[in-house]
């Protein structure tokens, strides 16, 4: 009886342990059926001025976010059926692989590493690496004048990455978000920060005649729309959105109205790739 009694509780474990595996975010999401249900869960970043930001009254702004919204409505699903999650930089796939988001639209970095991992489509922008310093340093003119300075960039991105690769003097400190970083040059703690230009340039416009960014960039960033790794329907009709939305207007409308403003100059159109 007890060996029968033992048996009867493993298996209703077990069957416990199967449904909970169903009905957790433990697997990829499909966009496609997730559009068709009527909603979707998008990631982008909550502290980035002018790309991804949370605002006081809770509401969310941003050329990523207008992105994001112009592809859920290209797939059926209006803005206020849009859930937002915050998508740290080094919590991108993380989301993605477990089925937390159905795509992210966070400055995301199209590389072949993370290719390995989650799927992309695009890219709808592109960008390159550059420097934010305090307005009054005339030290640091760009990434050959970082050597012994202390400089911040965010744990997880490819800005982190490539400085630890190329420029082993410099005394990088990653931190979780990029406010962070900024919160830590304006109070002196660090010299720079460094990521893509777009988004340094929308702190230096928050914070005008205390920040400035510098010099020229220094590597290329494709901007891709982060989704399951085989969900080759959703890639496919995302990249028809964001081709539609450069050709019909759109994507430069929606730069003027969040990233203009900052004096950031309107990139060249960027090119689908059907990888």
């Amino acid at each position: 009886m007890k060996i029968n009694r033992s048996l009867r509780v493993a298996a209703g474990i077990a069957a416990l342990a199967i449904v909970a595996t169903a009905c957790g975010g433990n697997e990829e999401r499909s966009v496609t059926s997730s559009a068709e249900n009527g909603s979707l869960i998008v990631g982008i970043k909550y502290d980035q001025p002018g790309l991804g930001l949370r605002n006081p009254d809770g509401s969310f702004s941003g050329f990523d976010v207008e992105v994001a919204k112009y592809v859920a409505d290209k797939l059926g699903v209006p803005a206020d059926k849009i859930t937002f999650k915050e998508a740290p930089s080094a919590q991108r796939e993380t989301l993605i692989q477990n089925g937390e988001v159905d795509y992210v639209v966070a400055t995301y970095s199209i590389t072949d590493s993370r290719k390995e991992k989650v799927g992309f489509a695009g890219p709808y922008f592109v960008a390159g690496q550059s420097l934010l310093v305090a307005d009054g340093n005339t030290d640091i003119t760009g990434p050959d004048s970082l050597a012994g300075k202390k400089l911040c960039s965010v744990t997880g991105s490819t800005p982190a990455q490539n400085i630890a690769d190329k420029y082993p003097d410099v005394q990088l400190q990653p931190f979780d978000t990029y406010s962070a970083c900024v919160e830590s040059l304006r109070n002196g703690a660090i010299d720079a920060v460094t990521t893509d230009d777009i988004i340094l340039a929308g702190y230096a416009a928050q914070y005008p005649g205390e920040l400035k960014v510098v010099g020229e960039p220094f590597t290329t960033e494709n901007y891709g729309i982060g989704l399951a790794k085989d969900d080759t329907d959703g890639r496919n009709k995302i990249n028809d959105a964001i081709e539609e939305m450069v050709s019909s207007g759109a994507w430069e409308k929606a730069f003027d109205e969040t990233v203009g403003a900052s004096g950031y100059q309107l990139p060249a159109e960027p090119t689908v790739d059907r990888y």
